[in-house]
């Protein structure tokens, strides 16, 4: 199997995967991957993630020129801010889960570090997760604001609208997109409840074990 067939192949099973779990909904949400020639696939404009059809997924080159496939996500502007400034992702996933979505409603939260440190996992997936102003869905300055952090965030909270997060590959950024709204959840059943979350000095012990982009 081609890499580009092999490709289309994960991006449906792992979408599936979230729509199945109600990480996503309806037409909510998408997902692309960059191949080894520099180049994308990206979930269709208007697509389920639960449905996708593999020969259908968006083929974008370098330059944004569709290849094959049907019209991609309105929100390729937003993908490409975290390829050009993150030169180590590989994968880009954004959905619209439910805690997440209202953890950015909240008006107490620390927009440079939306999410408690409840977990030691939460902080080694995603460091630091970067609260976003609302954008109208599709609007280019959402990629924008992403390039306004110059890199420094593998993750980031879209107020009103949901989480967006890079990683090496498919696999890794689905699995911290996971982390993200798990942690969500868990502040958001927390919320108003003392908890022992991991002091100052705990965050530093993970940080450093494994090497967090803690900026």
């Amino acid at each position: 199997m081609s890499e580009i067939a092999a490709a289309r192949e994960q991006i449906a099973r792992l979408s599936k995967s979230l729509f199945d779990r109600g990480l996503t909904h309806g037409s909510t949400g998408n997902i692309s991957l960059r191949l080894s020639d520099g180049s994308l696939l990206v979930t269709p404009t208007g697509s389920s993630l639960g449905f996708l059809d593999p020969a259908k997924i968006s083929h974008l080159s370098e330059k944004g020129v569709l290849l094959s496939g049907d019209k991609p996500t309105k929100e390729i502007p937003l993908h490409a801010a975290f390829y050009e400034t993150r030169g180590k992702t590989g994968a880009v996933v954004h959905l619209h889960s439910c805690h997440s979505v209202a953890l950015s409603l909240l008006p107490d939260i620390d927009p440079d570090d939306v999410l408690p440190p409840l977990t030691a996992y939460g902080i080694m997936q995603l460091g630091k997760v970067q609260l976003l102003p609302f954008f109208v869905p599709g609007d280019p300055a959402m990629g924008d604001a992403v390039r306004g952090l110059a890199g420094k965030r593998s993750a980031v909270l879209l107020a009103n609208h949901g989480p967006v997060v890079a990683g090496k590959d498919l696999e890794a950024a689905v699995n911290a997109m996971e982390e993200l709204e798990a942690t969500a959840r868990l502040a958001i059943l927390l919320r108003g409840i003392p908890v022992s979350a991991l002091s100052a000095d705990k965050v530093t012990r993970i940080v450093d074990k494994f090497d967090v982009d803690w900026t």
